[in-house]
Order: C-alpha cells, then structure tokens, then sequence
C-alpha cells in the first residue's frame, strides 16, 4: 500500500501492511494475519504528563469485523491488553491519548512484560526525547514471531470467532534526529515474558529486527551511513 507523505510520522519511512490506520497523532500498520498491528509508528510527544490516562479501552471499528479484536478476546485470557503506542507517549490532549487506547493499538503481552522492562523501555525513550539536544523522536514498534514454536492464542473461547497469536517477543526500533542533524538508531529484541535482564542487554542490530519480522524498517533513508547504522549496536543514552 503506498503512503502519503503527508503523513508526518512517515518522515523516514513506513511499512507496508494490510490496513494503515491513520489516527491523529500515530499510525498502525495492521496484519489481517495476526488480528493485530504489524507495526506501530509514532512521534513521541508527552507534552502533558498532568494529563491522567483515559483507560477507554475499544475496538477500533475502522477494521473487518472478521480480523478485528475485541475486549471479549482479552477477557480472562491472563495476558494484559499491551500497548504498542504508550499512553504517556501521547498525551498532550485527552483526544490523543484517547486514540492509544484502540485495540488497534493492543498486542497480547505477559503481565510481568508489560509492566516490567516494556514499561520501563518506553520511559527510557522518554527520557532520549527529553534531552535538549533532541529535536525529534520516531520509534516504531511490533510484535515478533518465532514460526519454528508452538502458537498461542487467546480469544479462542469466546463467540466472536476472532483469536489472536501470541507474539513470541516484541521489537522496538528508535530513530532520534538531534541538533547537529544527525540521525541515530537504537534497537531493541524483548522477549514476551517475565525478565530482570536490563534493557541494556535487549539491544540489537537494526538488520536482525528486519530479519526476525520481515520488515523493512526507516526504508526512506539510504546510502553507506544508514546501512551502517542499521548493523550498529549504539550505547544507550
């Protein structure tokens, strides 16, 4: 599917997927596959942190019926309704941060996960974000899955006749543009449970995130540099 580029979170590049849903101020790219996103692409903007989370979790009834998700699905399951998109990412209005709470936006994540390292991982790209060298962050983020292991589901006893995988480990790629102009990447592999691993020891190469999901990440930029930044592993900030 070809991407407008008036879509300002696709600056440096979108993947393809089969439904984009274009929301205010973030953009999901959905598998039909999966029942859930592919990717989440944001530009981190937590200008409000007075601003107190809705919790208006729902469906986002922009998909087929047939693919999407529901709170049913989720319900019992023992697996929390995880955030691609953090909710303290977005919330410089309360329509924002309204928007994160799509189901669209839910992947299945093992409590411990969620809110654990993943939790802590989106505070980390906060506080890059918050360094006055900083302009401007992109993170992309989604679901991985191991095809060699058994498939999980949850949703299975429920009437709608929607289950969803759950995802083996989850990635998360950083894109952060500072002052000099220069573009610096960071990525990161977690696998989808418990851990007291610091996050330090969760990062990757860009390429091995391509690898593992097939996905083509920051694919508007080019040349020997970018190549090279892909087989990077940066210290963190």
């Amino acid at each position: 599917m070809e991407i407008s580029n008036s879509i300002r979170q696709a600056r440096y590049g979108m993947p393809a997927a089969d439904q984009i849903l274009v929301n205010r101020h973030y953009v999901i790219g959905y598998s039909y596959y999966f029942r859930q996103a592919k990717w989440a692409l944001e530009i981190i903007d937590p200008d409000n942190p007075g601003l107190e989370r809705l919790d208006n979790f729902r469906p986002d009834f922009r998909i087929p019926t047939m693919f999407r998700a529901d709170l049913v699905d989720y319900e019992g399951s023992g697996f929390d309704r995880g955030h691609l998109i953090a909710s303290a990412n977005q919330r410089e209005t309360e329509l924002q941060n309204s928007e994160t709470f799509l189901l669209s936006n839910m992947s299945p994540q093992a409590p411990q996960f969620n809110r654990g390292i993943w939790k802590d991982l989106e505070a980390e790209v906060r506080r890059l974000d918050a360094k006055k060298r900083i302009l401007e962050t992109y993170v992309i983020c989604g679901p991985v899955f191991y095809f060699d292991q058994p498939v999980q589901l949850i949703g299975d006893e429920d009437d709608n006749e929607v289950t969803i995988p759950i995802p083996n480990a989850y990635f998360k790629s950083v894109l952060a543009e500072n002052d000099r102009g220069t573009l610096n990447m960071w990525s990161f592999l977690l696998p989808n449970e418990e851990t007291n691993e610091p996050i330090e020891s969760c990062r990757v190469t860009t390429t091995k995130i391509e690898k593992y999901t097939g996905i083509e990440l920051w694919n508007q930029l080019h040349g020997k540099k970018i190549d090279s930044e892909k087989k990077r592993i940066r210290r963190m900030w």
